[in-house]
Parts: structure tokens; sequence; C-alpha cells
């Protein structure tokens, strides 16, 4: 019975991780502090990213970013929400390719609605089929650590 019990446990912490998510980091993220532009170091820190990634989206087009009279990046909180979104999507798997067949479609007009919802419940489909593998991994781990710990006490 005590293996069934850790595996229990080890499911528990797989399924809802100490510190998962909440919703003041999703706030966190989605700025909504419209009078303020920033520089592309304080938005690369926000982000979590290097400002090189932010030049290279700026580059390909996935987001328009305006300059100040010395030419340097100043992004105001429109362009940090969309970074915002290209940086989950990118983390969480979405290909250079269809980010911008995405962005494309975001920037052509609302007629493009259906198609953009089809993309995103498409990548959800596939975020909760990764989801699910990693939360068998990390039960399998939580278990074996679990396994470890009992025989160290003994």
């Amino acid at each position: 019975m005590e293996q069934d019990e850790a595996l229990r446990q080890a499911l528990r912490l797989a399924v809802d991780p100490p510190g998962g998510v909440s919703i003041e980091a999703l706030r966190e993220l989605a700025r909504d502090d419209d009078a303020t532009e920033w520089d592309i170091a304080t938005t690369a820190k926000h982000l979590g990213v290097n400002p090189h990634t932010l030049r290279y989206y700026e580059r390909i087009g996935l987001v328009h970013v305006a300059r100040d009279a010395a030419g340097h990046r100043r992004y105001d909180a429109p362009a940090v929400r969309r970074l915002v979104f290209l940086t989950r999507m990118r983390t969480s798997g979405m290909s250079i390719s269809d980010l911008r067949h995405y962005i494309d479609l975001v920037d052509a007009d609302q007629d493009t609605v259906s198609e953009r919802m089809d993309m995103l419940l498409e990548h959800r489909d596939t975020l909760r089929s990764q989801i699910a593998q990693l939360q068998l991994a990390l039960a399998t781990t939580e278990y074996k650590i679990a396994t470890y710990q009992e025989v160290h006490q003994l």
C-alpha cells in the first residue's frame, strides 16, 4: 500500500506542482500601462528574452516598433502585448512560420478570426497532449525520488 500512496503523491505533484501558473503571473505579462514606452533592455527583461530575439521578431515582421528621435526602439503597450503572445507561443513550440502566418492573419482584418481560431485550437490540442506527457514524466520522476528517499531513510 505504501507504493500506491507514493504513486498518488507523485501524481498530485505532477498535476498540481508547487508554484504553478497564477493569474498574477499572467497579469504581470499583459502590460496594461498604455502611457509608458519601454526601451529594448526593459522589454527584453520583462519578457525574459534576449534583445537579439526582439530585434529578430521586428526584422521578420512579427512586430512593428516605433523609434525615438535618436533612433532607439520604443516599445509601447500594444507591441509588448504582441511580444508576450509571440514569446509564449515560441516557448510552447509554435514555429516561426506558423507565427508569421498567424500575425499576417491578425494584421489582415477581422475576416480571418475563424482561421486564427482554428490555428489556436490546433495548437491548444498539441499543448494539452505535450502537457499530459510531461505530467506523466514528472510523476515518474517524483515517484522515483520518493522511492530513493524511502530507501535512503531505512
